[in-house]
């Protein structure tokens, strides 16, 4: 049993990280280029790793758009374009932009329920 919860523990740790390489667009647009997208059993292992979806399994993620670009490689036109160097390149640009405006728009809320908590205590006295 040692052994079979070792291995479970390694499995999990491998699919773990290979899961999130794959939120890095570089690394899709290298998978693309050496034809990985073209092979049935990957292309399958790719379709298997959607378990990863799951809130159980989700919980363990720190790149959480890795299961967005999970769900958009089961797509083959998706699969297909990521061989072009420069569809990688604007998908990484688009990440960046999602992340300036998520952490600015986040911030604004936070400010704004702060503001919205100290009216709220200010009219109760």
């Amino acid at each position: 049993l040692d052994s079979d919860d070792t291995g479970n523990r390694l499995r999990f740790q491998l699919e773990l990280e290979f899961v999130q390489c794959l939120a890095n667009p570089n690394y899709l647009n290298f998978l693309a280029q050496r034809g990985y997208f073209k092979d049935k059993a990957f292309v399958n292992y790719l379709k298997y790793l959607l378990y990863w979806k799951e809130p159980d399994y989700a919980k363990y993620l720190k790149y959480p758009q890795c299961l967005h670009m999970l769900e958009l490689l089961q797509y083959e036109h998706f699969r297909k374009e990521l061989v072009n160097a420069q569809c990688a390149k604007f998908i990484d640009e688009q990440q960046i932009l999602h992340w300036q405006h998520y952490s600015r728009k986040r911030m604004r809320l936070q400010q704004a329920l702060a503001e919205q908590q100290q009216q709220n205590n200010t009219s109760v006295k």
